[in-house]
């Protein structure tokens, strides 16, 4: 029943903070985030987004060198989503010590340096996320090239699969994977006798595959078990 700025003031003041210096980094928040006409409002009125701004606001006004975060997306927009993480980054990049909770996969690789991944209260993976992905990588590359499928399929030899092609055209794109031990260099110089490249990017997997390939080989060594 109380008021949103009674409120976010009386816990501002539980963390240490004098009345005036919650009331004045209340005031450039509430303007930072647009809710200055709810600081009148009574806390059961707002809404779940709302509420979490809020809830976001009080939580780090006082410079917190430790934050834990719990799903701190959710009941945003996108717009409000942008908002929160830029302000996520900028705490990070300040020596704020984030511990961040999250189902959303997308979410980890633009905010996170280590993760863990828990599988039935299990940690099945932890690390950090650059060697994590390098870890789960599939050697498998997209190629832009002209020519025709048949062409490029035939210059791979012993060095690579194909995986894919586009439709038939003078201009194509397919998906490779190397085998054999075989290097991009080898794999490269069989393919360009035959065919004219104009792309070539590696497939890293996303934190969502590499999520559902870790539960998985989890699932399949508890079987063996």
């Amino acid at each position: 029943k109380m008021k949103v700025g009674e409120q976010a003031l009386y816990l501002c003041q539980l963390k240490g903070l004098s009345k005036k210096e919650a009331l004045e980094r209340l005031k450039y928040w509430f303007e930072k985030f647009e809710i200055q006409q709810w600081w009148n409002k009574k806390v059961e009125e707002l809404s779940k987004g709302m509420a979490q701004k809020v809830q976001f606001i009080v939580t780090i006004l006082h410079q917190p060198k430790l934050l834990i975060l719990d799903e701190p997306f959710s009941g945003f927009d996108p717009i409000n989503t942008n908002l929160i993480k830029s302000e996520i980054l900028e705490l990070k990049k300040n020596g704020t010590t984030i511990i961040f909770s999250t189902h959303n996969m997308g979410s980890v690789e633009e905010l996170c340096d280590h993760i863990a991944l828990i599988n039935d209260a299990k940690v099945i993976l932890d690390g950090e996320v650059g060697e994590i992905r390098n870890r789960f990588r599939t050697k498998t590359y997209n190629i832009d090239f002209k020519g025709t499928p048949l062409e490029l399929s035939n210059s791979l030899g012993t060095y690579g699969e194909l995986i894919q092609h586009g439709p038939e055209a003078n201009s194509h794109g397919a998906t490779v994977r190397l085998v054999n031990n075989a290097t991009t260099n080898q794999l490269l110089g069989n393919i360009m006798r035959s065919v004219e490249v104009t792309g070539f990017q590696e497939i890293i997997p996303s934190m969502n595959d590499i999520f559902i390939e870790a539960v998985e080989r989890y699932n399949k060594a508890e079987q063996l078990a």
